[in-house]
């Protein structure tokens, strides 16, 4: 069996054994492709360490449409995928090269941006209005921050899934976990005022709004936002509350986790929150932590030699 036809198995196992998602999935399978693409080999045998080795200076190398060199974490995201393509191989006791003498290359800590509280009461504030599509922006803003959702999980909620009553519900994250998220009086308060001004029947939590489709959806129509306009209503907001950051709806999951920890949560209850499988990817946050240290090392070191 040669390289392309294990690939479209591994996919599918991907799907079924391990339930993936469907992006994840398209991602595995352009990453893989780019690889064998470029390789040019047809046997699981012919991939070696000189060859990975010689793949990864081609990745290091490599330019998007842009003329940017690639980022060494989408790198790694290659590699990643090449890995964990081969455990699947070792597991079918294909002969090829061992998963575990390919590491992954080192890459910077990322930066976490986040609002301070009073850049996110700002960005609230400028979505004040009593109009259907403002009431829904401010309830979109809210619900961002008070649960900390990503925005493809937004987007995808439906009207019957939110308990407005306990301030809490089921949500369905990456890897199809599920996981519990909690809403602030805020945030309840903004989804009540919205909910209450609408007139469709539509199912999906937040639609589109305009004259062209309140009361007039056709029975095909689907209303359900999509994850590029809470991107443009974030920013839109942002901007019109004089915010000098590059802020988009990630940048509103990161305040919800950086306020967390500054309130004094722990990382392990913080990683629940956000529905990271592991906490590594939780201590990114540590910047805030990091922070509080350095004003208890000026406040309390070298005291007594003052």
């Amino acid at each position: 069996m040669n390289l392309n036809q294990l690939k479209n198995q591994y996919l599918e196992y991907l799907e079924i054994e391990k339930d993936r998602s469907q992006k994840t999935i398209e991602n595995y399978d352009h990453y893989l492709e780019r690889f064998l693409k470029w390789a040019r080999v047809s046997s699981p045998a012919a991939i070696t360490d000189e060859l990975v080795r010689s793949y990864r200076l081609h990745l290091n190398r490599l330019s998007d449409e842009k003329g940017r060199p690639i980022k060494k974490v989408t790198q790694n995201y290659h590699v990643i995928a090449l890995r964990n393509f081969l455990k699947y191989l070792a597991k079918r006791d294909v002969k090829t090269l061992p998963a575990e003498k390919i590491e992954l290359g080192k890459t910077l800590r990322r930066e976490v941006e986040f609002l301070e509280a009073e850049e996110v009461d700002r960005i609230f504030e400028a979505a004040s209005g009593s109009g259907l599509k403002s009431l829904r922006d401010r309830a979109i803003l809210e619900l961002l921050y008070s649960s900390g959702l990503r925005v493809s999980e937004l987007v995808n909620l439906n009207r019957d899934q939110i308990n407005l009553k306990t301030q809490e519900f089921s949500v369905r994250g990456k890897g199809g976990k599920i996981r519990v998220v909690f809403i602030s009086d805020r945030a309840k308060n903004a989804l009540e005022r919205y909910l209450e001004k609408r007139v469709d029947i539509d199912p999906a939590l937040f639609v589109r709004v305009g004259i062209k489709h309140l009361g007039k959806k056709k029975s095909s129509e689907n209303l359900r936002i999509t994850p590029r306009t809470v991107q443009r209503i974030v920013k839109f907001y942002a901007v019109k509350a004089g915010i000098v950051k590059d802020v988009h709806p990630h940048t509103l999951r990161h305040s919800f986790a950086t306020d967390l920890i500054q309130n004094g949560a722990d990382i392990r209850s913080v990683q629940e929150m956000l529905g990271h499988s592991s906490v590594t990817t939780t201590q990114i946050y540590t910047h805030v932590t990091n922070r509080q240290l350095k004003e208890v090392h000026k406040a309390f070191h070298g005291r007594r030699r003052k």
